[in-house]
This record gives structure tokens, C-alpha cells and sequence, in this order.
């Protein structure tokens, strides 16, 4: 038998028959449609034309084993697990954090009493950028839009009567600087309170591009630099916590400041390329991390391709553990992926809309074969969540898992012939933008140049044209606008004595720890960044000698220097 015989009989359609369908559907064009296909071309979010009608003919040439599959089996397009939800529901994730540690531990306990099954904290600004409560670039910031972390005392308040050995505890970091500090602060709460680090699992978020590409500051770190903390947090997990994602590859916050869901896969995979390759070079085997790497996606308004591009990521990802990296442990090739709705389509007019958006993007998760889910409040566009509003997201994440009967088959809508088509032409862009990363050498190297931070504003002002002009709809915004936005809702207020009670800690803090020590334990540290070691064993004696947060990362901002973004 010949090759091309052999490959013929590998695809999923007879040719023959496929040649019919395809001579029949030009007579429908012709006969039936009669030109009635639409006044404009159609698109997906990411530029993708969106035909009017799909059948075999546009996925001709699968080949259901090599390009779809089983799940649980390679490729992994319809799910990491061979059982997926009937073996174990999705995290239900909601994030909270505000005000002092002990406000935020309330949250915690009120979302798990209503049916979380995980907790995730974000953090305030000066936590995510490294200063203490009690430093002037703090003022005014304290406990507002997440919770303030000082020392590993906030640790334990916050993580109070939480059983952290037996559910997960995501912690948004953000910043690998932030994220190197709190990950040894988690870790040491755990020995103190007697857990072995082997049972405690979790996901750190740990991207060196929020710090480099999306956020902003006066004062970041370089991007090797950053690069390089991040790297130290996944080498130290994979030693020493093996049940713990020491990295949450973050697409979410890219697709916040402004790419397309392709950009937003390829970016993070070409930052797990780039991650993958560094710790090899420290003497790391590929199986010895990549097992524990994982990934954080942004679910948008356009259902069927993000459903796509969740089946893409997980086929991409495959190909690349198995024919880049070789690895030769299942679990690295698979691609475990948490998921948050899209903040950033909630809008403030007519808010009550919020909770029908983030329902559906809650939906195409689920159908896309999310490990884990949060789903953003409808009243997030003005604040932190309120006790009712999250209770609102807790429930539409029970509705999708005991009313909708989606959880019950494993990737119900594999064998469309519109999601399949889609899904090869999202994965074939995806490894395309990847490519480009590569041809420009490497992740690091695009954001040093500044050529991400232009990929990512020319979208973004290209998004918000879209959206001022009407060409992209937004029900109440700019179609059908509402006349009258007098719907009122209640908005959380955030603990106005947070950043008070935070300073009177610190206080208590500095007047009971031994100083000498701390300066001790800040020396060394400071010495290791100019070493090609791990940081990660040192930032836990500086935490386990109540070092504040602040004091660690003005040890990074002194020795490792400030970067300037690459604005022109």
C-alpha cells in the first residue's frame, strides 16, 4: 500500500463522498442561498472568516487519532482526563481579597461555606508591587482592590481555619518578585503548622510578563531579571512541593490589556518554551517541572472560538512537550488550564448584564474543558464583589455543573464540523504566532525591544475604534444604548481601617523580631542575586525572620536594578 493510500485511509471522510458534498453545497450556494450569505464578511475576535455554512468538506483532511483524538490520550484536544468532570468536577475558584488578611479570611470562609472548592486571593497594588503597608508608595492603596500582605504573620491570618492541606489555594501574584516571596511565606506557614510540603497543592500566577509587558510602575524589574525569579519559584516547586503549579502561565491579563485569543495562547506557550529552556540549561529534565506547569485563560463574548481555542491550546501544548522537549512523562503533555471571564467586557451601565455574560463565557469554559473557573460578578465594573454578587458566580458555576447536564459527556461538541474546522485553524495560528515569537529570539528578548508592548496596543486601540464606531456591540453601550441607566445596585465598600491596622502590625512587628537577623538574612540574599543560584531557599529564612515583603523587594529593586518599558 502506498503512502498517500495509507494517509487516504487515515481521513476522517471517504474523499469520494466528500467530493459529492462539496459539488452539492456549490448547487445550494448557487440554487438555495442565491447570494443571500450577508451584505459583509464575517469574523471570529481573532480575524478568522467565519463561513456561512459548515460541512465534511471543511475538515476533509482530519485525521480523527492524530488531530483530535481520545481524552486523555494524545493529542488531549477533547480533555487532559479520560473521564474529565465525571471524575472530577472544575474548581469552583472565586477570587476574593480586600482589606486587612483577617477581612479577606472571612471571604474565604463565607465562598467555601457556599460551595467553593478552592480559594484564590488577589492581592492590593503595593502587595503586587512590592511595598510595605507602611511605605509612602503605599498610601491611600492599602486593602483596596485586594488584600494587604506584609509578613508571614498576614500569611497565617489570612489562611486561618482554612484546611490548606486538603483544598487548593491559588494565590494571583502576578509578579514572580512578589510571587518568589509569598510562595516562601506559604511554604514555611505550612512547616510551622506542621503540613509537609508534599500535600499542599496550589497554583502560583508567577508571569515575569505582568511585571515587564502588561502592568505598570515606576519601578520594575528587567525583564531577565524577572524572567529569572520566575524560573526559581518552578525549579524550587518541583524539588520541594510536587502537588503545587508553581507557574499559571497568565494569557488572561494579555487578553485584558489588548491580543487576540491566538496571541494570548501563543505568548504563554512561548513562555513555557522559554521556561523550559532555561531550567534545562540549569540541569533540569524537561519531566522533572513540566508536569506542573499550567496555564490561565481569558474567555471572551465569541462562544464558539473560545471553546476552539481552549482544544488548540491543549493540542499545541502537546506537540510541543512531545516533539520540542521529548518528554516522556504523561503529565507533561498536559495542558491544565484555570480560567476567568473576561473582566473587561462587564460594563457599568445596565450592569445586571454582567451575570448573562459571564454565565455563557462560564459556559464555553466548561465546553472547553476547564481544570478550573472563576466567574467574574456583575458588579465588578464598579468594585470588589459584594457577599451577594459573588454568591451570584458561585451559583452560576452549580447551575452549569448540576442543572445543564453539560459535565455529563466529555467534550460534547467535538465532531462539529464549525468547532473542529475552527479549532485546527486556531491551533494552525496559534503555532504561526509562536514562530514569530522564535524568529525574533525568543520571549525575553520581544519584550526587552518593546515589540509585545507594541503588539498589544495596536490591538487594543484597534479594539476601542471597533467599539466607538459600533462595528464591535455592546448591548446597552453602543447597541440598543440605554437611555436611562438608573438601575442601582449595592457596591462594596472596602474596609476603611485597613491600611490603620496594617501599619499597627507592622509596628508590632519591627519591635519583636531580631533585627540583627533580619539584616542578616537580607545580606545574603543580596549577595545570591549576583549568583547563579536559586533564591528561593534564602527569601524563606529572610520570611521565617520576619523580613516584610517590602524589605525583600527592595533587596531585587537594589540589586538587580529598575527597567525603563520601551514606550517610543
Amino acid at each position: 500500500m502506498t503512502n498517500t493510500k495509507v494517509e487516504q485511509d487515515k481521513k476522517l471522510f471517504d474523499q469520494e463522498v466528500i467530493q459529492e458534498i462539496e459539488e452539492q453545497k456549490n448547487r445550494w450556494k448557487e440554487n438555495t442561498v442565491k447570494g443571500k450569505e450577508g451584505e459583509e464578511q464575517y469574523f471570529s475576535d481573532s480575524g478568522i472568516p467565519i463561513n456561512l455554512l459548515y460541512t465534511p468538506d471543511d475538515v476533509k483532511d482530519l485525521d480523527y487519532l492524530k488531530d483530535i483524538g481520545l481524552s486523555g490520550e494524545a493529542p488531549y484536544v477533547r480533555g487532559v482526563y479520560p473521564n474529565m468532570y465525571r471524575g472530577r468536577l472544575f474548581t469552583v475558584r472565586q477570587i476574593a481579597g480586600y482589606g486587612t488578611p483577617e477581612d479577606t479570611n472571612e471571604r474565604f470562609k463565607f465562598l467555601l461555606k457556599n460551595g467553593a472548592t478552592g480559594t484564590s486571593v488577589v492581592l492590593d497594588l503595593p502587595t503586587i508591587r512590592g511595598y510595605s503597608s507602611d511605605d509612602p508608595e503605599a498610601e491611600g492603596h492599602v486593602g483596596a482592590a485586594g488584600v494587604a500582605i506584609d509578613s508571614i504573620e498576614d500569611i497565617e491570618a489570612l489562611y486561618d481555619g482554612i484546611p490548606i492541606d486538603e483544598i487548593s489555594s491559588n494565590i494571583v501574584t502576578h509578579l514572580p518578585s512578589t510571587t518568589v516571596v509569598l510562595m516562601a511565606m506559604f511554604a514555611a506557614m505550612a512547616e510551622k503548622k506542621g503540613i509537609p510540603l508534599e500535600k499542599l497543592s496550589g497554583t502560583n500566577q508567577n508571569d515575569f510578563l505582568m511585571e515587564t509587558a502588561i502592568g505598570s510602575s515606576l519601578e520594575v524589574l528587567p525583564p531577565k531579571a524577572s524572567f529569572r525569579l520566575q524560573c526559581d519559584a518552578i525549579e524550587y516547586a518541583s524539588k520541594n512541593l510536587p502537588r503545587w503549579n508553581p507557574v499559571s502561565y497568565n494569557g488572561y491579563n494579555l487578553r485584558e490589556a489588548g491580543t487576540t485569543a491566538v496571541q494570548e495562547v501563543a505568548c504563554a506557550i512561548a513562555n513555557a518554551i522559554a521556561t523550559s529552556e532555561e531550567l534545562i540549561r540549569r540541569g533540569n529534565k524537561i519531566d522533572d517541572f513540566a508536569k506542573r506547569l499550567s496555564f490561565f485563560w481569558n474567555l471572551f463574548n465569541d462562544f464558539f472560538e473560545e471553546i476552539a481555542k481552549c482544544r488548540a491550546s491543549r493540542l499545541v501544548w502537546h506537540e510541543v512537550m512531545k516533539d520540542r522537549f521529548d518528554a516522556q512523562h504523561p503529565k507533561s503533555h498536559l495542558m491544565r488550564f484555570h480560567v476567568q471571564t473576561a473582566g473587561i467586557t462587564l460594563t457599568k451601565v445596565e450592569p445586571l448584564n454582567n451575570i448573562a455574560r459571564s454565565a455563557i463565557q462560564g459556559l464555553a469554559a466548561v465546553l472547553g474543558g476547564a481544570q478550573s473557573l472563576h466567574v467574574d460578578s456583575y458588579d465588578e465594573a464598579y468594585s470588589a464583589p459584594t457577599e451577594e454578587s459573588a454568591l451570584i458566580s458561585i451559583r452560576t458555576q452549580q447551575i452549569i455543573q448540576a442543572e445543564t447536564n453539560v459535565v455529563n459527556t466529555v467534550d460534547p461538541l467535538a465532531g462539529s464540523y464549525f468547532v473542529e474546522n475552527l479549532t485546527q485553524e486556531m491551533a494552525k495560528r496559534i503555532r504561526e504566532y509562536i514562530a514569530l515569537i522564535e524568529d525574533k529570539g525568543g520571549l525575553v528578548n520581544c519584550v526587552e525591544s518593546g515589540w509585545l508592548h507594541r503588539e498589544i496596543s495596536d490591538f487594543a486601540y484597534s479594539m476601542q475604534k471597533d467599539i466607538e464606531s459600533g462595528k464591535q456591540k455592546i448591548v446597552g453601550l453602543n447597541y440598543f444604548p440605554t437611555e436611562n441607566n438608573s438601575t442601582k445596585i449595592p457596591v462594596f465598600r472596602y474596609p476603611e481601617a485597613a491600611e490603620t491596622i496594617q501599619k499597627e502590625k507592622l509596628q508590632k512587628l519591627y519591635a519583636k523580631r531580631d533585627s540583627a537577623k533580619v539584616e542578616e538574612t537580607l545580606n545574603i540574599l543580596r549577595q545570591k542575586c549576583h549568583e547563579d543560584e536559586n533564591l528561593l531557599p534564602y527569601i524563606k529564612d529572610c520570611v521565617l525572620e520576619y523580613a516584610t515583603l517590602g524589605e525583600i523587594e527592595e533587596v531585587f529593586r537594589e540589586e538587580f536594578g529598575l527597567w525603563q518599558f520601551p514606550l517610543a
